[in-house]
């Protein structure tokens, strides 16, 4: 793996079922604790169907990470799967916040809800570093996902 300085990802819509797939398929093992689903093709289409945007993240065109995120109202809603193991502690959790606050502001959105697992405490570092702040709210079957707000300025 090259440098992180020098490393750049990759946001690739999934647009057909073929693209759906191999995000399902890249690592199903590095993703079975997604934020508010089991990690398998039919969760997945599930999700699609809710109205989330799927993307791939790559490197080198390795899928990374995958990440899922709608527009409603003033609000860009987001979830992301853990970073593969072999490129944790590169920066790229940050780079992928860095590219939902991009999208906010293209879409003119005030604020990002950001979701992840009530224990998941490496996201709520992250999320702290980034101005998000947790709400009250929690989700799931077992209260077992909670939300974290950011106001976009």
């Amino acid at each position: 793996m090259q440098g992180k300085a020098t490393v750049k990802l990759k946001f690739q819509k999934a647009k057909t079922n073929k693209d759906i797939q191999s995000i399902c398929n890249y690592n199903i093992d590095a993703f079975s604790d997604s934020p508010d689903f089991n990690w398998n093709l039919d969760e997945i289409h599930n999700e699609v169907s809710e109205g989330w945007e799927l993307y791939s993240v790559t490197v080198d065109n390795e899928i990374i990470a995958a990440l899922f995120f709608k527009i409603d109202k003033d609000t860009l809603y987001t979830k992301n799967t853990a970073i593969k193991i072999n490129y944790q502690g590169s920066g790229f959790s940050h780079k992928i916040k860095e590219y939902f606050e991009k999208v906010a502001r293209e879409n003119k959105l005030k604020h990002i809800a950001h979701y992840c697992r009530i224990d998941n405490f490496r996201m709520y570092s992250l999320n702290e570093s980034h101005g998000y702040r947790k709400t009250p709210n929690k989700f799931g079957p077992d209260g077992q996902v909670v939300e974290w707000i950011k106001d976009i300025i």
